[in-house]
């Protein structure tokens, strides 16, 4: 659609003017802000990863005399329950684990080896942690997505809409300049004409 060339197309292309440079300031601080919260989130999952990996390696020895047992250890510990939240951080709404429930099946002391306590211990921070890890993947991931819808926003505005406004308002201007011009040139012919004379 052509913006029309008057004195209120002019008005109102300075005032969208105006409304996008007031607006984008605070939609870039919003931006950098998210992006702030989304590097802080990778940080904290990269840390975890490193955490699953560390607990795993340092039970390598656990895990091979699991193997060399003649034990039946299957259900021995069971993830019962998953307490999840929500947290808006800057408009975006954030999984947030708040609790994680372990069973253990009861085992004979006498019947099962020593280190059946350790396992145990071993088992649930391995879940908790696989937990963990999985919630701040998906915090990462959503962190992610605000940053790139924000960012459009904000290249929308930066790109798009303020240099479009700008533009429509030189152009308006000059023509509405021109047609000044035109008018104070049109006016001095038709004194110059009513001045000799002549009719027209």
């Amino acid at each position: 659609m052509t913006t029309p060339l008057n004195k209120t197309a002019l008005k109102q292309e300075r005032d969208h003017l105006q409304m996008y440079e007031r607006f984008l300031p605070s939609l870039d601080l919003k931006r950098q802000q998210l992006i702030a919260v989304y590097q802080q989130a990778r940080v904290t999952l990269a840390a975890t990863e490193r955490e699953f990996e560390a607990l795993v390696n340092s039970q390598a020895g656990l895990f091979a005399l699991l193997g060399a047992s003649e034990q039946d250890l299957s259900g021995l510990v069971k993830v019962t329950s998953v307490v999840a939240g929500e947290e808006n951080i800057l408009g975006s709404r954030l999984p947030k684990l708040e609790e994680i429930t372990f069973e253990v099946t009861e085992y004979s002391m006498l019947s099962k080896p020593f280190w059946v306590d350790f396992l145990v211990e071993q088992l649930q921070s391995v879940g908790r942690t696989t937990i963990r890890r999985e919630f701040e993947r998906q915090r990462v991931q959503r962190l992610e997505e605000a940053v790139r819808r924000i960012t459009q926003r904000v290249n929308l505005f930066e790109q798009v809409l303020i240099p479009q406004a700008k533009a429509a308002i030189q152009r308006i201007q000059i023509f509405l300049s021109d047609s000044d011009r035109a008018a104070v040139v049109r006016s001095k012919i038709a004194k110059a004409k009513q001045r000799s004379g002549e009719v027209f």
